[in-house]
């Protein structure tokens, strides 16, 4: 792998020199290996280009927190590489990532193809939830019961080789690169972009698929301009290693088609090298997309103090650090009297103090356990031991904050404040059976 500023991904090819090249992404919790049942009849037509998630399959463990740093850094090792203009077909994140390259670099992707994949995966405060227990239980509660989201049970119970080799796989990912690619997926939604992906795209879902089902590749399908549906039967989420060969045909028929004849001399792209009716296609060029919703503005804005106003910005941060649950029932139940203070709360305390710089969040965590300790507010304090979970601190580390609170703001408050937080700490972090 190259020497960049941006950490290279791992990676591997497969098949002919001079093939036009086919990237296959892997899910959250696998390696490369996952394609390998696809790639004796791809490597007949293509130039096959897998990587490895970072931490995934011995990858240097170089989190990614977002999935435009994981579609850059794969941006990154592709043109150390010299692969300028590719095919993409991804599983769940790595469909995302294929998602955010036809969104962002248009100019790259020639043809794409979207399986078990959403354009927002379920919601923020699961995922972030799933980084609460790996932080505190290490990956195995995970590693348990993986088949059960991957694979059908029919198939789990026939094939125990590959179920135990599912379960080895996401044990031997590094803790820290999978929770990062539990931000990386909990932060992603372009439901309002699916219309500016402008290349010929696949969405492909397993039927029997509880965590990306059809609802999801529907949505896909519907806002995408040139999109077509597969939907395999008697698969579930890793559908490439269920259904291998219905996975294999279906990604031979989209990418032999997809693959339109070279040279457009109005626009003046020139397809990558490639074997007869398999060039790249037209570049798509993204046309500006509106917000998904606005927000009705303040009596008194900040604009007029020269300066933006941070009421977004504060629902974000209050979003990330509370959670999408805790924050859509406090605004839902403003109403005349209190909706004031929900807007104050959201644009100065989370829009001017929790988004500044200075401290990071869990630094921040950190003295807004002890200020509620010390005020005695322990409603408040259950919630933000969720968010202290949530911003990185292990149960270890609230447990120190509340003994230096004990000193200084004492034993009573402290008493009083274990006995909340021991009870936050069980719910976030026992795994579910």
């Amino acid at each position: 792998m190259s020497e960049t500023t941006t950490p290279a991904l791992q990676y591997r090819f497969d098949g002919p020199d001079d093939a036009p090249v086919l990237i296959l992404g892997p899910s959250l919790g696998t390696t490369w290996h996952m394609w390998d049942r696809q790639i004796p009849e791809l490597t007949k037509q293509w130039r096959v280009f897998r990587f490895d998630l970072p931490g995934h399959g011995g990858a240097p463990a170089y989190p990614g927190g977002s999935v435009s740093e994981l579609a850059a850094r794969l941006l990154a090792t592709l043109d150390a590489v010299g692969v300028q203009r590719f095919g993409y077909a991804g599983c769940a994140l790595g469909g995302a990532i294929g998602a955010e390259l036809a969104l962002r670099h248009p100019d790259r992707i020639a043809s794409l193809a979207l399986i078990a994949a959403s354009p927002r995966f379920g919601t923020a405060d699961e995922f972030r939830q799933r980084g609460v227990i790996v932080r505190t239980n290490g990956l195995d509660p995970i590693a348990r019961t993986s088949p059960d989201r991957w694979f059908t049970a029919g198939f789990a119970a026939a094939q125990p080789a590959i179920t135990e080799w599912a379960v080895q796989m996401v044990r031997t990912t590094d803790p820290g690169c999978y929770i990062a690619a539990c931000e990386a997926l909990a932060s992603f939604d372009v439901r309002a972009e699916l219309g500016r992906i402008g290349v010929p795209t696949l969405v492909l879902v397993g039927s029997d698929d509880q965590v990306t089902g059809p609802a999801e590749a529907r949505t896909l399908v519907a806002g995408i301009p040139d999109a077509r549906l597969a939907v395999v039967p008697s698969a579930s989420h890793l559908v490439p290693v269920e259904q291998p060969a219905a996975v294999t045909d279906l990604l031979v028929r989209h990418f032999s088609t997809a693959w339109q004849p070279a040279y457009d001399s109005t626009t003046g792209q020139i397809a990558i090298p490639a074997a007869p009716a398999k060039p790249a296609l037209a570049v798509a060029v993204p046309q500006q997309s509106g917000p998904v919703a606005e927000i009705a503005p303040a009596a008194v804005q900040p604009e007029a103090l020269g300066r933006p106003d941070p009421y977004d910005a504060g629902l974000k941060v209050r979003r990330e650090v509370l959670g999408d649950a805790h924050v859509d029932r406090a605004l839902a139940t403003a109403d005349e009297f209190s909706g004031d203070f929900q807007e104050f709360i959201t644009r100065y305390a989370w829009g001017e103090i929790w988004d500044r710089p200075g401290l990071d969040r869990r630094s921040r965590s950190c003295v807004t356990l002890t200020a509620l300790v010390a005020g005695g507010h322990l409603d408040e304090l259950a919630f933000h031991t969720r968010a202290a979970l949530r911003n990185g601190l292990t149960p270890n580390e609230i447990k120190e904050v509340l003994l230096q609170a004990a000193v200084y703001c004492g034993v009573p408050a402290a008493n009083s404040a274990f006995k909340v937080a021991q009870q936050i700490i069980r719910e976030e972090t026992t795994p579910e059976e």
